[in-house]
């Protein structure tokens, strides 16, 4: 390992949309590119272009690399079975594997790679492509200090890291975290529609609508005040965000049933994917 616990041999297995936006995030943080090889069947121009511009090894044999310092897995999570022969010379005793499959559990990853002793489970969403990712992560019993710290510089490098104990918390980190980003972006597709709705015209409508929600978690992350407290704050009592607020804070439906049940189903399919 270097002195900036970055790993000296690291196989990434998977670059898409995630597993290429936190090679980009590890780079970009002082990762050497001669260290790292990326397996995948079909890369995109854009994986490509990074790998010769960076000196990446592109779907190198696995036999003759042989066993890597850290093996990230970010595939889908109904490849690992039908993947792990291949992989699996690249997994020695001292491999550490960080996987980013949804519901896929340490249990699982050990039986598909046997040689696996350090095992991390993570579960990274969408902004980590802008280095403001929301990671959760677990580490087994067999991680040691050094190699959770490499774990943790490597999620870092993407945004927020936030270890858990209990890795049964996992699912739900997928369901809060790990999904999050889509249902903000499905509450701005509902905003720019209620507003056409209310009479703008449609490309107005989503104008409005995405720069609310930038702006507002712009604001969100600068703000050392609760949420709760920046929604008091820009709510004057019987005024017209007042007005709206009570429809989305009825008891019966409100938005706060809604995303408990959204989280829900999200956690559940999570634990139905570990098979």
């Amino acid at each position: 390992m270097t002195d900036t616990a970055f790993p000296a041999r690291l196989a990434l297995v998977g670059a898409g949309k995630m597993g290429g936006a936190m090679l980009e995030g590890w780079l970009a943080a002082g990762l050497p590119g001669a260290a790292v090889s990326v397996h995948d069947p079909e890369p995109s121009d854009a994986i490509a272009a990074l790998a010769a511009a960076q000196g990446l090894a592109t779907n190198p044999d696995p036999g003759a690399r042989g066993p890597v310092d850290v093996l990230v897995l970010a595939i889908k999570p109904q490849m690992l079975e039908a993947a792990a022969p291949a992989l699996a010379p690249l997994v020695g005793a001292d491999t550490l594997v960080v996987s980013v499959l949804a519901g896929k559990t340490v249990a699982n990853l050990e039986a598909a790679l046997p040689a696996a002793r350090a095992v991390v489970r993570a579960m990274p969403n969408l902004p980590a492509a802008i280095g403001k990712g929301a990671t959760g992560a677990f580490a087994n019993a067999a991680t040691s200090e050094a190699q959770r710290v490499v774990a943790d510089t490597l999620l870092r490098a993407s945004g927020l890291v936030e270890w858990v104990a209990d890795e049964a918390l996992i699912d739900a980190v997928t369901g809060v975290s790990g999904s999050g980003p889509a249902y903000v972006f499905a509450l701005v597709e509902a905003l720019a529609d209620a507003g056409r709705a209310a009479g703008l015209p449609e490309d107005l409508a989503m104008r409005l609508a995405r720069q609310t929600v930038v702006g507002a978690g712009a604001l969100l992350g600068e703000s050392d005040l609760p949420a709760a407290t920046l929604r008091a704050n820009v709510t004057s009592p019987g005024g017209t965000t007042a007005a709206g607020l009570a429809v989305l804070q009825r008891e019966d439906g409100g938005l706060a049933d809604l995303v408990r049940d959204t989280v829900a189903a999200a956690k559940r399919r999570a634990g139905e994917l570990s098979g």
